[in-house]
């Protein structure tokens, strides 16, 4: 497949015309263009040349991708970036750039037309004597202009040849007919009636909304730009029994390479020499480390904690599992179901019917017996008239509002997409660990036996496990500096890979040597003897998602220690507040099933997935999706695929950054209760939304039969042009003041 990249793509309408260009072109079987990476891949026998020319003639770029761009999917398996930058956000500097030179011109423009004119502002004396040559002025100006921001003509126009007008060609539309016939009341010797000012607005205004746009769409490439960054630059490998630094991307399959403590794991593999516990929470989003053994493989990108490892490579390069997640995450953005802007819909039915109406004014006034000068200014005066500028203010408005608000409470919402799709949820998939639990295990139950106190009981706990670097060594450690408890000196430490650990420990009074254990279940009783209540109580602990931690000393039972990720005091209230709200809650893990219901249940969750790996999770996205609108909550790098795929993603604000980079809306105060909260504020801002283009649209239209000249024969009406920039300013300032009406909104209860 050929790779190409492609620029001056906005939005989906513009990566769907490049398709159909480019489909087009005789010789292409297939192509696929990625609105996310300004990406196109061909497969066919067409020549780069016709299709670099198909691209340019549906009015946009493109280029043959050089380099390691030319295999995407390998440059970022092995973390590199590409030459070319195919992530980087080129649309968001052009657009600033042209808006901040449009509004250098559109300022003397504005004060020239109304400001002198209106309010007899005071100008140079060449132009205060002179009407022609403030006309004169007034074209120049907007002719500067209209050159600034071509870019809406080329796409309106192409938007009329594909018989698909959209918001560009309304653009288009009015701010051409305005300047083209200005421009001829100029040559004909007249200074007044003109709209010059209105073709110069309308085109400042709608950039601003499409720089909006676009710098929300360049934001979404950080996700991968971070996950790209997790895969280790270097391995060292085994050549000739010498240990030896090599750049990842050489290692190949059956190499042996070694992973110190603390050190991540390059690529995928399975040990063959140690033991240890690896964090993989880089993938799966689970807390606490896993222990491996020979046999027992390692994934890139995770992190080697405690032992010295030997491993023989399995996957390299993209088949990783780092870079499947890295590849997920790229295809889910890229083929996520695009919004349909509401306005380009609405533009779609409008932009026709006004074409209609102003040929039939042109028609009428002909067969009236009008000449043609006053016939073609009445039809030019309906489509100047039927242009509203608010129009391209409506939905940025709104929601700069309504991110504002959301900001406020803790909500960050990326774009304006997220707004509309979050009040459209109908089911919520939420990750367990730090999503719906805290995240780090602590103690939940001390349990003595025999003649043992908690107190005896956590401190030999204690004294057994202050060497360990274990998470659940960790929580027993906080638990007895909580209670102050001083943990006593051991010797002889050892830890026994996914079992527990062991150690000598002198009692001080005594001055007698003990031998101290803990660990799991099945651990513990190869060490000493356990009552049935003892094996009872523990498999109830696991049955209540919890890991029970048995100690003994000399064969004697000591009592359990019970650890867990608990659940956040929130999760449940959040959980029936999305109910009320007629959203169904699903609970997503990659733990195992026990410990998920068992959590869900606390929760107030019914339906559980549990013990999904990441690709599956986002399987799972998928297969959800078929029964409604999906938003995916999670907070590990592992969910980064699900809440690119979901329809709304959700990152908790205390979670990974590449969650936080990949999902669409961040919960900064990492509570659940910002979901309902979430969901109101959406359904408020998209209500806003439809409000704003009625009022977009409303005075202008009222000014349409005015325009027409349907006046003239009963009251001798015409549309003076002050009258049309004053329907303008009114719809826009409706706009503007319903939209602000956003901050009122309650979004503790429903709106």
């Amino acid at each position: 497949m050929k790779q190409f990249d492609v620029t001056g793509m906005m939005c989906a309408a513009c990566s769907a015309r490049v398709e159909k260009a480019v489909n087009g072109v005789p010789g292409v079987s297939s192509c696929s263009v990625n609105l996310l990476t300004n990406s196109m891949g061909v497969e066919g026998t067409a020549t780069d040349e016709q299709i670099i020319e198909a691209v340019k003639k549906a009015g946009y770029g493109a280029r043959v991708a050089a380099g390691p761009h030319a295999g995407f999917g390998d440059a970022v398996a092995s973390g590199a970036p590409t030459p070319d930058e195919p992530l980087k956000d080129r649309e968001t500097p052009v657009l600033k750039r042209r808006l901040f030179t449009s509004l250098f011109f559109l300022i003397p423009l504005m004060y020239v037309s109304m400001g002198h004119t209106m309010w007899g502002w005071p100008v140079p004396a060449f132009l205060g004597s002179s009407i022609l040559a403030q006309a004169l002025v007034q074209l120049v100006l907007a002719a500067i202009i209209l050159v600034i921001n071509r870019k809406f003509f080329i796409n309106g126009f192409k938007g009329v040849i594909h018989l698909a007008p959209n918001m560009d060609t309304l653009v288009a539309m009015g701010s051409g007919v305005s300047f083209i016939y200005s421009t001829w009341i100029v040559a004909s010797g007249n200074g007044h009636h003109l709209y010059f000012e209105s073709a110069a607005m309308i085109l400042t205004l709608i950039t601003v909304g499409k720089m909006l746009e676009a710098r929300s769409k360049g934001k979404t490439t950080d996700a991968l730009k971070g996950l790209m960054k997790l895969a280790p630059q270097t391995a060292v490998v085994l050549k000739d029994g010498a240990e030896k630094t090599i750049p990842v991307e050489q290692i190949k399959i059956d190499d042996i390479f070694v992973v110190r403590p603390g050190e991540n794991i390059p690529v995928d593999g399975v040990i063959i020499e140690g033991a240890t516990a690896i964090n993989e929470s880089a993938l799966t989003g689970e807390s606490i480390p896993v222990e491996k053994t020979c046999g027992d493989g390692v994934s890139a990108a995770t992190t080697n904690t405690s032992g010295y490892i030997k491993c023989r490579a399995t996957r390299v390069g993209k088949d990783t599992t780092l870079s499947q997640i890295i590849q997920l995450v790229s295809d889910a953005s890229a083929t996520k179901a695009p919004i349909a802007k509401i306005a380009d819909k609405v533009s779609g039915v409008f932009v026709p019917t006004v074409i209609a109406i102003a040929v039939v004014t042109l028609i009428v006034w002909l067969l009236t017996g009008a000449n043609v000068e006053t016939s073609i200014m009445h039809a030019v005066a309906v489509l100047v008239i039927s242009c509203p500028c608010a129009l391209g203010l409506a939905t940025p408005v709104a929601i700069m509002v309504g991110s504002g608000v959301g900001a406020r409470n803790g909500i960050l919402f990326k774009t304006a997409e997220s707004l509309e799709q979050a009040g459209k949820t109908q089911i919520i998939a939420l990750d367990k660990t730090g999503t719906l639990t805290n995240g780090n295990p602590v103690v939940t139950d001390i349990i003595p036996y025999g003649e043992q106190t908690e107190q005896s009981l956590l401190q030999a706990a204690a004294s057994l496990e202050a060497k360990s670097e274990h998470p659940l060594a960790k929580a027993i450690m906080s638990k007895a500096k909580e209670l102050k408890i001083t943990p006593q000196e051991t010797a002889n430490f050892s830890i026994h890979p996914g079992n527990g650990c062991s150690a000598t420990w002198v009692d001080p009074v005594l001055f007698m040597a003990a031998s101290l254990t803990g660990g799991s279940l099945s651990f513990i009783q190869s060490k000493a003897e356990l009552p049935d209540s003892i094996i009872e109580t523990a498999r109830s602990l696991s049955d209540q998602g919890k890991t029970p931690l048995l100690f003994a000393k000399n064969s004697l039972l000591l009592g359990i220690i019970a650890v867990a990720d608990t659940l956040k005091p929130d999760s449940a209230q959040a959980i029936k507040e999305l109910k009320k709200l007629g959203i169904k809650a699903v609970m997503l893990t990659g733990d195992n099933e026990r410990t998920a219901k068992a959590i869900a249940a606390q929760a107030g969750i019914t339906e559980v997935i549990a013990g999904v790996l990441p690709d599956q999770k986002a399987d799972s996205i998928t297969k959800l999706k078929e029964q409604g609108k999906v938003c995916m909550v999670g907070d590990g790098i592992n969910d980064a695929p699900s809440l690119t795929i979901a329809d709304t993603g959700v990152a908790i604000g205390a979670g990974s950054d590449i969650a936080i980079d990949a999902a669409d809306v961040v919960l900064v105060k990492n509570s659940l209760l910002q979901l309902p909260e979430l969901i109101r504020l959406s359904r408020a801002t998209v209500r806003n939304i439809k409000q704003n283009l009625f009022w977009a649209f409303f005075y202008n239209a009222l000014c349409i039969p005015l325009a027409a000249g349907a006046f003239v024969p009963l009251l001798g009406w015409h549309l003076n042009p002050m009258f049309g920039a004053a329907a303008m300013s009114l719809s826009s300032f409706c706009v503007v003041m319903n939209a602000l009406r956003l901050n009122f909104s309650k979004l503790g209860k429903a709106n």
